[in-house]
C-alpha cells in the first residue's frame, strides 16, 4: 500500500464486501432483535469467510473490512468486531488447547466470544480492576469472584475474556487473563437496556473456577494481553467509524442534491456546500489517520500506541461531527425512527468511549509523546 492510497485490489474487496453485506448481511440484521446477539447474521458471517478473516489478516486488512461493513450495516459490523475483540486474546495468547477449543468455532460463527475487561470501578482506569482471581491449593487453578460491566455479547457468548487481578497492589502489572467458558459454575449475567442496538451486559463471578489451561498469556501479564489486543483494534475502531461518518456523508449528499429550498436545490447554498465539503474533509482526514495506523502496527513500527490511539481519537471525534452535521442538512426527517440517520446517531456515540474513550487516547498520546522527547534529549 502507498502512504496516501489503497491498491485496486483493495478497493475492488472493499467493493466486494459492501455489496455482501447489501445482499447478505443487512437483511439479517435487520430482522434481529435491539439489545440481543443476532445468532443467524453471526453464523452468515462465519459461512461468508469474514470471520476467519479475523485470525488471518494484518490491522490494514481489519480496518477495510470494518470500515466497508459499516457504511452499509453498522449490526453487522459490530458482530463481526466483537467476535475479534473477544476472540483475539485466545487465539494470539492461548494455549494450543483452548486454541483448538474456540477459535474455528468463532470463525463458523457458531459459538460467540466477549472481550470482558471493565467493571464497575474499572472502566477508563483498566489497572484498577478488583475481579479477584484467588489461588487453589494445587498451585494450578484459581476462583473468580466479582463484577464485570459494560460488557458487549454479555450474558449472552459462549465464551468470555476475562481480566481478574491474581496479586493485590499491583495495579497493572497484577492482572491476568483467562478464557472462562459461559458454562462455568457460578458465572452469571443480566442485559443492560442501552441505546447501542447491540447487546451489552454484566457479569457476575461467584467462585468461577479456572484453571492453567484457561490462561490467556502469563500470570500477572494480562495487561500486556488486552493492550496488545487493543493496539490491534483501536484503528478498527476508528475504521467503524469513518465507515458511519462516510455513509452519513453520502446520505448529505443524496439529500442536498434532490432537496430543494428557496428555490434551488440546498446544494446550491453556499453555507451547505461548504459543510458537506468540510465533512468530506474530515472524513477523508481520519480514514488516512486510521490506515497510517494500521500501517504501522503491521510492520512492526516502535510508535503503534500513539498511533492506534490518535486514529481511534480523530475518527470517533469526526464520526459524531459528520453525522451530527448530516442529521441538521435533513432536518426532522433525520430523527424519524428508521431513517439511516436516526440509526447512525444512535450507534456514533459509544466509540467515543469504549475501548478507551477519548480523555484516554489523549492521556495515551501525550504519555508517548513526552516519552519520545524525553529519548530525544537525553
Amino acid at each position: 500500500m502507498g502512504t496516501f492510497s489503497l491498491e485496486p485490489e483493495q478497493l475492488a474487496w472493499c467493493g466486494e464486501l459492501r455489496a455482501l453485506a447489501a445482499d447478505r448481511l443487512a437483511p439479517l440484521a435487520e430482522k434481529g432483535e435491539p439489545g440481543r446477539v443476532n445468532r443467524p447474521l453471526v453464523a452468515e458471517l462465519g459461512q461468508l469467510g469474514l470471520l476467519e478473516r479475523l485470525f488471518t489478516s494484518g490491522a490494514l486488512d481489519l480496518c477495510l473490512l470494518r470500515e466497508s461493513l459499516a457504511r452499509v450495516s453498522t449490526e453487522a459490523e459490530t458482530a463481526l468486531a466483537l467476535q475479534g475483540l473477544g476472540a483475539h486474546p485466545i487465539h494470539a495468547y492461548g494455549s494450543t488447547t483452548v486454541r483448538e477449543r474456540w477459535i474455528p468455532e468463532v470463525a463458523a460463527g457458531r459459538a460467540v466470544a466477549a472481550f470482558a475487561l471493565s467493571e464497575p470501578g474499572a472502566g477508563s482506569d483498566a489497572a484498577a480492576l478488583s475481579l479477584e482471581a484467588r489461588p487453589g491449593d494445587d498451585g494450578d487453578s484459581w476462583r473468580l469472584t466479582g463484577e464485570k460491566c459494560w460488557i458487549s455479547n454479555a450474558p449472552e457468548a459462549d465464551v468470555y475474556t476475562v481480566f481478574a487481578r491474581t496479586t493485590q497492589g499491583a495495579g497493572a502489572r497484577g492482572v491476568t487473563a483467562f478464557a472462562v467458558p459461559a458454562d462455568r459454575p457460578g458465572l452469571t449475567g443480566e442485559h443492560l437496556d442501552m441505546i447501542s442496538p447491540h447487546p451489552i451486559g454484566t457479569l457476575a463471578f461467584d467462585g468461577v473456577p479456572v484453571t492453567r489451561d484457561d490462561l490467556l498469556g502469563e500470570v500477572d501479564a494480562g495487561f500486556r494481553v488486552a493492550m496488545g489486543t487493543l493496539n490491534l483494534f483501536r484503528p478498527s475502531v476508528g475504521a467503524f467509524a469513518v465507515g458511519m461518518a462516510q455513509a452519513a456523508l453520502d446520505a448529505a449528499l443524496a439529500h442536498t442534491a434532490e432537496r430543494e429550498a428557496f428555490g434551488a436545490p440546498l446544494k446550491d447554498l453556499q453555507t451547505v456546500a461548504h459543510q458537506v465539503a468540510d465533512m468530506s474533509v474530515r472524513v477523508e482526514s481520519a480514514r488516512l489517520m486510521v490506515y497510517a495506523a494500521a500501517g504501522a502496527y503491521d510492520e512492526g513500527a516502535p510508535d503503534v500506541p500513539r498511533r492506534a490511539a490518535a486514529a481511534k481519537l480523530i475518527a470517533t471525534e469526526t464520526a459524531q461531527q459528520v453525522v451530527d452535521a448530516a442529521v441538521q442538512l435533513h432536518g426532522a426527517r433525520a430523527l424519524r425512527r428508521g431513517h439511516v440517520l436516526e440509526h447512525l446517531y444512535r450507534e456514533v456515540r459509544a466509540p467515543r468511549i469504549y475501548e478507551g474513550a477519548s480523555e484516554v487516547q489523549r492521556a495515551i498520546i501525550a504519555r508517548e509523546l513526552y516519552k519520545g522527547n524525553k529519548k530525544e534529549t537525553s
